[in-house]
């Protein structure tokens, strides 16, 4: 099947090519004959209701260093000249971000958005677990102090971080009588102007944060993220390790449990987060991790997702 494939992206310079989800995924495009192009999000506009992007041409190969080369600058109209658009662009989940979710909408799905983004837009990775019942760890959203107080007197270990955080950034884990919940909550406040979310401290997480991938509903496979000495956070960013493991039952009944939404939702590439027997978010927007599962379990994600986007057109 020949396409044309643009890739809404962060910069392609400095990213990690023996981690970068998006860069394996172009990797694969390109072996299928795909023509490929880059843009970045600043560069989409709309303007007679017609969405154009200022796109480069792409190539990729797995050499560091040397890794990409990008042709001249063009308008691209998304709707005729694109068959598909991947949204890879790195969270925050702000207005930026929904903006863009709105604008490419103009043009899905006629021009195929990976992901669907009024689905992205309506999944933000922390509240769309909230729709599945019997999955999460007990968890409070709130704005107010004393709920989460009274949260914490409940709990005891709890976990405080950004609603709309990514990366590990801001997520803080306060213990029983912690003399510094108050200045936190203080601090969050004057960052950010959505609601905090605390969920119950789950131990389990020094065992790993494993980090499950669905394709088009069904899971593929899981790598465990274990964190580092001192840390309460296993995101890779902030020195997780990544590590070979094997999906649990619990694992598969929780996909079971998510999988017909995400499919029904046009939410081709996900990947969860569980810490043991708790669903803690559903990442829609940029997920992560096709590369590290490619190396412990010699499985080709990217290979899985564009078969099941090739089946959707």
């Amino acid at each position: 099947m020949g396409l044309t494939v643009a890739i809404q992206m962060d910069p392609i310079e400095p990213i990690d090519i023996d981690g970068d989800s998006s860069f394996a995924l172009a990797l694969e495009a390109q072996k299928r004959g795909y023509d490929l192009l880059h843009y970045l999000p600043r560069h989409l506009s709309f303007k007679d209701r017609k969405v154009t992007a200022k796109a480069r041409p792409l190539s990729v190969r797995r050499v560091k260093g040397d890794h990409f080369t990008l042709g001249e600058t063009a308008v691209v109209d998304l709707a005729s000249d694109v068959d598909v658009v991947l949204m890879r662009q790195d969270p925050p989940f702000d207005m930026s971000y929904i903006t863009a979710t709105h604008v490419l909408e103009h043009v899905h799905p006629e021009t195929l958005v990976v992901n669907d983004p009024a689905h992205v837009r309506n999944a933000p990775e922390k509240l769309f677990v909230t729709h599945f019942d019997g999955l999460m760890p007990p968890t409070l959203i709130t704005n107010d102090g004393d709920e989460v107080h009274a949260f914490r007197d409940e709990h005891k270990d709890i976990i405080v971080k950004p609603l709309f955080g990514n990366g590990g950034a801001g997520v803080f884990h306060v213990k029983p009588g912690d003399e510094n919940l108050n200045s936190l909550l203080e601090m969050f406040t004057n960052f950010y102007r959505e609601p905090i979310i605390a969920q119950q401290y789950l131990p389990e997480v020094r065992q790993g944060d494993k980090r499950v991938i669905l394709v088009d509903g069904k899971a593929v496979g899981a790598i465990n993220r274990v964190p580092a000495e001192g840390e309460a956070r296993s995101n890779m960013h902030v020195g997780g390790r990544p590590l070979k493991c094997e999906l649990t039952k619990r694992d598969l009944e929780i996909c079971e449990a998510i999988g017909p939404a995400l499919k029904e939702r046009g939410l081709i590439f996900v990947g969860i987060d569980v810490i043991g027997d708790y669903l803690t978010e559903i990442n829609v927007t940029s997920p992560t991790g096709i590369q590290e599962l490619g190396r412990f379990d010699d499985i080709n994600v990217e290979a899985m997702i564009w078969d099941a986007i090739e089946a959707r057109l």
